[in-house]
């Protein structure tokens, strides 16, 4: 693994008391995640949590005639894992890499262990679940009420949101799977954006191409999860000395 990624590449572990890192850091061991790999099935028991630094992770809801459909997505904002330390050890849900890079992996025991110390650990990682919980929301809004052309650019601009740069690696089916719609749904939309310019589509790699035209395109969705996000976790990056809030 290349030596440039750290730990603190990750928004919550960037944001831990010195203490806390000093408990935790040692523990944590960089994994790779290739393009699909699952983290975890639905049902299964969770021994980890990952943390991402590059790489995009999808929370999908599974259905029992093997249909799924993206509930949210996890980058270098927060974690995935948060059942082990809601005290549910396991999910209904399945988490597959969306977007390939490397993420650090630490033992659910070793959360457990910090997050019961009711330090700041605890205040973090609550409101981290708050705003997830709000984007699993307004997703199963935004999947009711507005078109796939909406959804396209509200997913878009989040995984924009969680890379360094303005590509991603996703195939059109792919896509589809993650909304829940049918794939010809997806080459229409994804068509229209390119054919306005906001976008270039080649051989699974989305280029954006204007970001702020891709955001009046898109829905009030993707403003009310930024602004929350924002809201709950910008007091993390104050917890870091010389870190802008």
């Amino acid at each position: 693994m290349s030596g440039s990624i750290s730990p603190l590449q990750n928004h919550l572990l960037s944001a831990l008391p010195e203490e806390v890192k000093k408990r935790l850091f040692p523990a944590l061991e960089l994994i790779p995640l290739p393009l699909g790999k699952v983290l975890y099935e639905s049902g299964d028991t969770l021994r980890h949590v990952y943390f991402p630094t590059d790489s995009i992770v999808s929370l999908l809801y599974v259905m029992e005639n093997g249909a799924s459909a993206e509930i949210s997505i996890v980058g270098n904002e927060g974690l995935v894992g948060i059942s082990l330390f809601m005290g549910g050890e396991s999910t209904p849900s399945r988490a597959v890499v969306q977007s390939a890079g490397s993420a650090y992996r630490l033992p659910g025991q070793r959360l457990k262990d910090e997050f019961n110390r009711h330090g700041e650990m605890l205040g973090l990682m609550l409101r981290y679940t708050q705003a997830l919980i709000t984007q699993m929301a307004q997703t199963a809004v935004c999947n009711r009420h507005h078109t796939i052309d909406q959804q396209l650019c509200r997913w878009l601009l989040l995984s924009l949101d969680r890379l360094s740069g303005n590509r991603l690696t996703m195939t059109q089916e792919l896509i589809a799977n993650m909304l829940g719609v049918r794939r010809e749904g997806v080459t229409d939309a994804a068509g229209k954006l390119q054919k306005l310019g906001v976008i270039s589509y080649n051989r699974g790699q989305v280029t954006v191409l204007d970001r702020p035209r891709l955001e009046t395109l898109t829905c009030e969705c993707y403003a009310v999860v930024k602004r929350e996000e924002d809201r709950l976790l910008t007091h993390s990056a104050a917890l870091v000395p010389g870190k802008p809030a």
